[in-house]
């Protein structure tokens, strides 16, 4: 297993697992797999190379199997916050500790990004994987978005998680 920074030559393999991971968890990301599948990968590329957020890829054999993301805020007054966003793990790489890993080194960065104080993260609140693992990280829950999500016909609460570095 290899984990670093994705670049925009990456920008093809995270494109493609972020249409799987919104075919295989859709309840788990705000955004939509119509809107993802719309998407040209000129706009992964873009978001890749963004100055205020990095991605990182956890590659098993060569092969792209997970991400995580965390974006700065660029506001003035909330330039001490950053977010954690779209972490997923490929299905038949999961019970390997590639989360973790991927959100240790997020972690890493974050406590060497000058002026960065906190991390915040938003997940399902039936999602109670991920929520122990962020705990165990050192994220405390702090409130709880009622209805944060809307699909057809069903709402999905979020978790409100922070972590300050």
């Amino acid at each position: 297993m290899d984990i670093r920074i994705l670049s925009v030559e990456d920008a093809e393999a995270y494109h493609a697992l972020r249409i799987e991971a919104l075919r295989n968890d859709p309840d788990a990301f705000a955004a939509r797999l119509e809107d993802a599948l719309k998407k040209p990968v000129e706009a992964t590329k873009e978001n890749l190379a963004q100055e205020t957020a990095v991605t990182w890829g956890a590659f098993v054999n060569g092969e792209l199997a997970g991400n995580v993301t965390i974006s700065r805020n660029t506001l003035a007054k909330m330039n001490h916050r950053a977010s954690v966003l779209a972490v997923y793990v490929a299905p038949e790489s999961r019970g390997q500790g590639l989360a973790r890993k991927l959100m240790e080194e997020l972690i890493r960065y974050a406590e060497n990004w000058s002026g960065l104080e906190r991390l915040d993260l938003a997940v399902a609140a039936h999602n109670e994987p991920a929520k122990r693992l962020y705990a165990a990280l050192g994220f405390e829950t702090y409130g709880l978005d009622r209805r944060a999500m809307k699909t057809t016909g069903n709402y999905i609460d979020e978790d409100l998680m922070v972590k300050f570095i």
